[in-house]
């Protein structure tokens, strides 16, 4: 009857413990990271006897954990790969909205400007025409400062976002490190007996700090994990856990650089945070954001030094010369702010450095780094991109001295450089927050040409002279811009006469000669009917043949006929600098002469497009395989809610039925009781 009772009782036990495994199962089915539990059941050793063994009921053996480590593992993968999807996704959307928004773009406010210089360049001298070309200046300007501080804004987002994905991880490192020194220390683990409830949790931790950063997560001694950066780098050893951070870049104090702290050293890890959310913050700011900024102000460089050029050599209301339209691209607060010294550059961390802007159409849209090796004289330019030496060599004794790029200079003014010094070459990417407009009044805008040419009353020839084009090219030497106009108001040698002589019948040319108002001879030369003549050099350095500008002819002169150059006084109806202004707008300025500047932003607003298309892409594609994952696991380890309620059913009908054996026990003991009353 005792053997009857116990094989009873043992059921009893064993399927109430099955019952309420079955009831956690079931109370558990939303928790996150939750693996289903089953109950392992095994045979009680037998009593032998001389008719055989004779069982004594069921035992508990195990309670198990159902979860697949590759499942496990393949999950965590694809959380990180969707974490940084996500994460690059969501800040492309917001740049992509930006640039290509109607009311937050540049594209209206480009066209809005040149369309006003076409009106203004029909009526030269409506000063409501000339006021409405500073207002929509004013506006690109506006929309360049806007684009510019938005950029701003959401590079200090996602530097946030940074600081608080490190935070988040930071606690779950130390979660992870403390659940293995609680699984290591549990009761029966030695036996086997694993702490499910921890071990779920732990699992959970790892699932969440992969959607943050990608990790390794290695098995060791006592049931613990070593978790580690992609690379190898630790960040949980047993219960000891490294902890990252971040700290201001010492080569770009914008941005925020990643660090790990552990065993009491302090390291860079800025290049091993891939993958997860961190990792695409990390791929947005260097491969989105940082070359928007630059090609913003290439573009704000581009259109300022463009406009300044054309506007210079113009004449304005009052017979002045226009000077910049927009602010000087080369100040010399510009250029040096185009350098940032590396904050750990050794001392006296004096060398004083500039960039200068030589042609905007051949100026890249990127970053530079200035690297000092050997004994401090030895260089290279390396585009911070690509990693690719640009521009090798040793400084000279003194150090002043120029290295030369396409588009811009990098000018070594003075100081000291030592071994390992570097220095951030940025030509472009503060340009779109400095332009400004630098004409006030309407009068000033410079719509006339300064030069005009008339042929004498008495000319027999049918020769005729063009008005006359004006050079934007600084004598080297002197940095003079028009050499012919120092003079206010008038041409500082003229009025300047060109006169026709002999005839020269074997090669069918005239002779010419050009003299100023002083009767000094500036050039001489042959004419060609036949052809497009052109006078005055457009070199520079070729003295007084180099005026400013240039006049060409055409057609049949007579012997002795002269025309004149002069100043263009009270010129207020002339538009021809207008038009030259207006005709910028749709002129290849940009990338060596092959894109205009409304191509140019639609080539920044394209490539942001297409980024954020693939991002999108990538980002449904991680989505899918993450819900895959989930889903696999979810068939091992996850609670099927009616699979557990026929569990139920199955454990409490064997509950009741082993009851019911000590039921019998029980009547058979009273039954042989009462046979010896």
């Amino acid at each position: 009857m005792a053997g009857l009772i116990g094989i009873g009782l043992s059921g009893v036990l064993s399927h109430q413990s099955a019952l309420n495994t079955t009831a956690n199962n079931i109370t558990n089915a939303n928790t996150p990271g939750y693996s289903r539990q089953e109950v392992q059941f095994a045979t009680q050793e037998g009593n032998r006897t001389g008719a055989g063994t004779v069982g004594t009921g069921v035992s508990i053996e195990n309670i198990r954990r159902l979860a697949n480590e590759y499942l496990t593992q393949q999950l965590r993968e694809d959380s990180t790969l969707f974490g940084e999807q996500n994460a690059l996704n969501a800040e492309l959307t917001q740049l992509d909205n930006l640039l290509g928004g109607e009311s937050t773009g540049l594209s209206n406010a480009l066209n809005n400007f040149f369309a006003s210089l076409q009106n203004a360049a029909e009526d030269p001298t409506s000063l409501p025409q000339r006021q409405l070309v500073l207002s929509e200046a004013q506006q690109v300007v506006n929309r360049f400062q806007a684009l510019n501080e938005q950029f701003i804004q959401q590079r200090e987002s996602v530097k946030t976002q940074m600081q608080q994905g490190v935070k988040d991880a930071n606690t779950l490192l130390k979660n992870i490190a403390d659940l293995n020194l609680a699984i290591s220390e549990s009761p029966g683990i030695a036996q086997g007996k694993m702490p499910l409830e921890l071990m779920d949790k732990r699992d959970e931790n790892l699932r969440e700090l992969s959607a943050l950063v990608g990790i390794r997560v290695t098995h060791t001694d006592g049931s613990q994990v070593n978790v580690s950066l992609a690379n190898g780098q630790s960040l949980v050893t047993g219960s000891d856990a490294a902890q990252l951070g971040t700290r201001t870049s010492a080569q770009d104090p914008a941005q925020l650089e990643f660090t790990l702290t552990s065993g009491g050293r302090l390291l860079q890890v800025d290049d091993q945070i891939q993958g997860g959310s961190l990792g695409g913050l990390r791929r947005f700011e260097r491969e989105a954001l940082r070359p928007a900024f630059d090609e913003l102000g290439r573009l704000a460089i581009g259109i300022s030094s463009a406009i300044n050029h054309q506007h210079e050599i113009g004449m304005d209301l009052e017979g002045d010369l226009g000077g910049n339209f927009f602010t000087d691209i080369n100040s010399i607060a510009f250029q040096r702010s185009r350098v940032i010294a590396n904050g750990n550059n050794t001392e006296p961390q004096n060398a004083q450095l500039a960039v200068e802007i030589t042609d905007s159409s051949l100026l890249a849209a990127g970053t530079w780094s200035l690297k000092f090796s050997g004994d401090g004289k030895s260089y290279q330019l390396v585009d911070a991109s690509t990693g690719e030496v640009a521009r090798q060599g040793r400084l000279p004794d003194p150090v002043q001295s120029e290295i030369s790029m396409p588009g811009f200079n990098v000018r070594i003014e003075g100081g000291d450089f030592n071994p390992g010094d570097e220095y951030l070459i940025q030509p472009s990417r503060n340009a779109a927050a400095n332009i400004a407009l630098n004409v006030r009044r309407e009068e000033d805008l410079a719509f006339a040409s300064p030069i005009r040419a008339s042929a004498a009353e008495g000319n027999l020839g049918t020769a005729s002279i063009s008005q006359g084009k004006m050079l934007n090219v600084r004598n080297p030497n002197t940095n003079a811009l028009l050499p012919g106009f120092q003079t206010r108001g008038a041409l500082a040698n003229g009025p300047i006469e060109i006169e026709f002589g002999a005839y020269d019948s074997t090669s069918g040319t005239y002779s010419y000669t050009i003299r100023d108002s002083t009767n000094n001879v500036l050039e001489t030369g042959s004419y060609d009917p036949k052809k497009v003549n052109t006078f005055f050099s457009d070199n520079p350095s070729d003295g007084d043949s180099y005026q400013g500008y240039q006049f060409e002819m055409t057609g049949e002169p007579a012997v002795g006929d002269e025309f004149v150059i002069d100043f263009n006084k009270n010129g207020v109806s002339d538009n021809r600098n207008a038009e030259l202004l207006a005709a910028l707008g749709t002129a290849n300025t940009l990338n060596g002469g092959s894109q205009n500047f409304a191509e140019g932003y639609a080539g920044l607003v394209e490539d942001v497009g297409v980024k954020t298309r693939q991002s999108q892409l990538d980002k449904a594609a991680g989505q899918t395989l993450l819900e895959q994952s989930n889903n696999q696991r979810e068939s091992v380890s996850g609670v099927n809610l009616d699979e557990e309620a026929g569990k139920l059913i199955q454990y409490q009908a064997a509950y009741n039925a082993s009851a019911q054996v000590m039921s019998v026990a029980q009547d058979l003991f009273n039954t042989l009781l009462q046979s010896f009353r």
